[in-house]
């Protein structure tokens, strides 16, 4: 097996794994009727390139107060009187690549003529988005080279600005092959399993180059002499959509691959041109490692994970479970085939939902806990030996993982793994600062792992690291080992001498940095303590709707929402007694069956049985169980016991939460809204400028998520939204009340309302035509879904928005964020207002700050 060295967070790259599927337009030749784009001008970048909410970025803020602005050669856009940022000319080369310093984090203008109205396909690499003729667009960050998309050309002059990331770009246009198109180079498909047929689901792009709605039909897969169908939404116009599709069930695959071919048939009947690929699965035999495809309550989409099964030779049902974490750039199908069989265990690989995706957090991690409920199901195994480990950015996702989830897995072994963005990628780790600093770094806490080390005491933990990695320094591992000798009493350490950052032993089956036998004897010797087992839990979560139970104990309810919420009880089963602390927690919840404790009895009846409560010095006496939950939930127990904490500081116990309030259920900040199988819901109610800006802003939205998460959303217009027929899905609202029509049915009770001219936000009146806003509010209609809103008081405002890195793992987005231009200028001191809504989603009992950004 070979890998070779990514571009990225020290990771590495498993050469001849495809990126899922067939292969399709890329760089491999030049296309016929291409235009490449290989001169414009270029410019630095003036912002930090941290993961921040908002990095201050002079060419944005410009652009966002002068959409028709040209910048021109020689031109100065920030920097200083001393030391000034000038745009200047770039050529590509014989390759055509445009390289140099100011494509780290600057821009590249550019410019293509057409002599009329024309469609054409962009193909850019190198790029984290673009500006085509102001519409923002996907970019390809990470080189996949697939990326193709649809934009409208006007006759005369169209201008192109490239947000350039890594060092060089290249950008070409190619005719579109047909109206609507499939493009197969970015495929998800499962393996076919030899003696052992079973219905599956793949996935591909299809693109619309055309001004229209289009692609609504049938999708139907053939097999063998077998078919499946699916129906497909419309894709708005030049828009770009990943779709899943049945795959029928194949009696008697054999030999290496099967051919599968991939039709769509429109509305209306017929197979118009384009609307037919042909694509490979690979058949497996019993024993090799393989693929399953799944389809994401996330979104929807199709995803997929890799198995390495277990030795032939294996003499009963292995019991183990093995969630291995790759790297950045690596599939997860190069990271099970980087491993031996076991003849005790299963092992796993989830996707992180893309090669780089999201390093294992956000929609990463939440990929992970997908594809390890999923595995649990599949195969069995004993719930007290499933086991954590991962490479690299993976071994940060094991560290991750680890803490946030404290009673999932027996041990937990990180190699090569990074500890945080604070401590390696360099992001804004701040402990103090202005009040409005603080709350926006506080959004992003999920991430701090050191923050919930504790959460580690009951799991084994074995750190691997190669003392000479150029690529992860091995100081991160040897934090986490000083961490850990505080409180931690079973944990092992190897630093392997001389090794960098990938090892393998040649003569071995499995890489060793990752497949490393003592790691695997380590595991063997851990179970996952039974919740009656653990007397003492200490538990750390920053955020209940991510993370809100331990063993025993759940936090229901913080006072501060994001602020680190702790818990630390002891429980004595002689006694029927819990004593112990908190810190930012409403409400608690314990698990009656475990501690004992019998039903409360009729009130008046002072020989009730129950559990003996004691917190933060106060005695709250014996306190029965209460109500099961009505909203099932993984955090949740039948016999729950619920106590509070008031405003003053008195617990006391509770009833069960309502739906309608913070909690596991639904929480915060902005990014959850982005759950539930959302829908991007764009405006037709407003000016033409304000609906296109909408359809464009939604569309790229998609396109992002297609891009980092392999998503797969449905965008659709205001007046075909029906709350009845989409119930207990997220939703996401582009424009103002004055413009979306959906408005009214989602969010006539937010205590946010943004109309053209000004924010109310509580009682506080924020006026102005550049302000931009960005909330969520619980859907009225849903007990766990979320309304995510972008919107902005004018064009200006609405424009603001179109660049903030929400997608990007690690930023911090509170429940709420006003911003003007100034925050282009300035990054975070240029916000107007953020803050966190109070636990019954209200602005007067959450935390907030407040600035003119001025």
């Amino acid at each position: 097996m070979r890998f070779t060295k990514c571009l990225r967070l020290g990771c590495w790259l498993w050469v001849g794994i495809a990126l899922g599927g067939a292969a399709g337009r890329g760089w491999a030749a030049v296309e016929p009727g291409e235009r490449p784009l290989t001169e414009g001008l270029a410019i630095a970048g003036s912002g930090r390139g941290a993961r921040v909410t908002i990095s201050a970025d002079s060419v944005e803020a410009r652009r966002v107060r002068e959409p028709g602005w040209v910048p021109v050669e020689g031109e100065s856009t920030g920097g200083t009187a001393e030391r000034p940022r000038v745009w200047t000319r770039v050529q590509a080369d014989g390759e055509g690549w445009i390289s140099g310093a100011a494509l780290r984090g600057g821009h590249v203008w550019m410019t293509h003529v057409t002599s009329a109205d024309e469609t054409w396909i962009l193909n850019a690499s190198g790029h984290s988005m673009a500006y085509v003729n102001g519409e923002p667009r996907v970019g390809d960050v990470y080189g996949y080279g697939y990326v193709q998309v649809p934009v409208r050309l006007r006759s005369g002059t169209n201008h192109f600005l490239f947000t350039s990331v890594r060092g060089r770009l290249r950008a070409r246009l190619l005719p579109p092959p047909a109206p609507v198109f499939f493009n197969t180079a970015d495929s998800t498909l499962p393996d076919l399993m030899e003696g052992a047929p079973e219905e599956s689901w793949g996935a591909t792009v299809l693109v619309n180059a055309t001004g229209e709605w289009k692609g609504e039909g049938e999708l139907r897969a053939a097999v063998g002499g077998h078919v499946a169908r699916t129906t497909v939404s419309a894709l708005p116009p030049w828009g770009v959509r990943k779709v899943g599709f049945r795959i029928p069930r194949v009696r008697r695959a054999s030999g290496e691959k099967q051919a599968l071919t991939l039709t769509l048939h429109p509305v209306g009947g017929g197979r118009a041109e384009g609307l037919s690929a042909q694509l490979e699965l690979r058949v497996r035999r019993p024993g090799q490692s393989y693929r399953r495809t799944f389809v994401s309550e996330i979104d929807g989409s199709v995803q997929y994970y890799a198995v390495q099964p277990p030795a032939l030779d294996s003499e009963t049902r292995p019991a183990a479970l093995f969630l291995s974490l790759h790297g950045a750039s690596v599939e997860a199908m190069g990271q099970a085939e980087a491993y031996a069989p076991k003849r005790w265990g299963t092992l796993v690989a989830p996707t992180n939902r893309r090669p780089y995706g999201f390093d294992w957090e956000e929609w990463g991690r939440s990929d992970a806990l997908e594809v390890l409920e999923l595995a649990r199901r599949r195969f069995g195994p004993d719930p007290d030996r499933i086991y954590l480990t991962g490479h690299s950015m993976g071994g940060h996702g094991t560290w991750s993982l680890g803490v946030t989830f404290p009673d999932r897995f027996a041990a937990v072994a990180p190699s090569a793994g990074w500890i945080s963005f604070q401590s390696y990628a360099g992001a804004d780790g701040l402990t103090h600062g202005t009040a409005m600093e603080l709350l926006l770094r506080r959004a992003a806490g999920s991430s701090d792992t050191l923050a919930h080390a504790t959460n580690l005491v009951h799991q084994g933990v074995y750190i691997l690291h190669g003392d000479a990695d150029d690529n992860v320094p091995v100081r991160e591992a040897r934090r986490m080992r000083d961490v850990l000798g505080g409180f931690h009493r079973d944990f092992d350490w190897h630093e392997q001498p001389g090794a960098g950052h990938w090892w393998e032993n040649s003569d071995e089956p499995g890489a060793e940095c990752v497949d490393w036998p003592p790691m695997f004897d380590f595991f063997a010797r851990h179970r996952l303590p039974s919740a009656s087992e653990v007397r003492r839990v200490r538990f750390t979560t920053v955020n209940p709707g991510v993370s809100a139970r331990a063993h025993w104990v759940a936090v229901e309810q913080q006072v501060h929402s994001l602020e680190p919420s702790r818990v630390d009880v002891q429980w004595d089963p002689g006694k029927v007694r819990v004593v112990g602390t908190t810190h930012n927690v409403r409400r608690l919840v314990f698990n009656a069956e475990v501690l004992g404790a019998q039903p409360s009895a009729p009130p008046g009846n002072a020989t009730a049985a129950g559990v003996e409560i004691e917190l933060d010095g106060q005695k709250l006496g014996l306190v029965g169980r209460s109500v099961a939950d009505a909203v099932s939930a993984d955090w949740s127990w039948a016999q729950p016991i619920r106590v509070q904490r008031s405003e003053d500081g008195v617990w006391s116990r509770a009833e069960p939460l309502s739906v309608r309030e913070k909690g596991p259920q639904r929480g915060g900040g902005f990014k959850e809204a982005f759950r539930h199988r959302m829908i991007f819901v764009y405006a037709t109610r407003g000016t033409r400028e304000e609906n296109d800006w909408s359809l464009a802003r939604a569309r790229f939205d998609a396109e992002s998520f297609w891009y980092r998460g392999n998503g797969s959303v449905e965008v659709m217009a205001d007046a075909a939204f029906d709350p009845a027929a989409f119930r207990d899905r997220g939703v996401i609202v582009y424009g103002h009340a004055d413009m979306n029509a959906a408005w009214g049915a989602l969010l006539e009770a937010s205590p946010v309302q943004v109309r053209r001219g000004g924010v109310q936000l509580g009682a506080r009146q924020m006026q102005g035509d550049d302000l931009a806003c960005l909330f969520l509010q619980p859907r009225s209609d849903s007990e766990v879904a979320s309304v995510g809103v972008i919107s902005g008081t004018g064009m200006v405002g609405l424009r603001v928005t179109e660049r903030l890195p929400y997608f990007m793992a690690g930023t911090g987005y509170p429940d709420c964020l006003v911003l003007t231009p100034a925050a282009w200028e300035r990054g975070g001191s240029g916000v107007s207002a953020t803050g966190f809504f109070g636990p019954d989603w209200s602005v007067e009992r959450g935390d907030w700050a407040w600035q003119d950004p001025q």
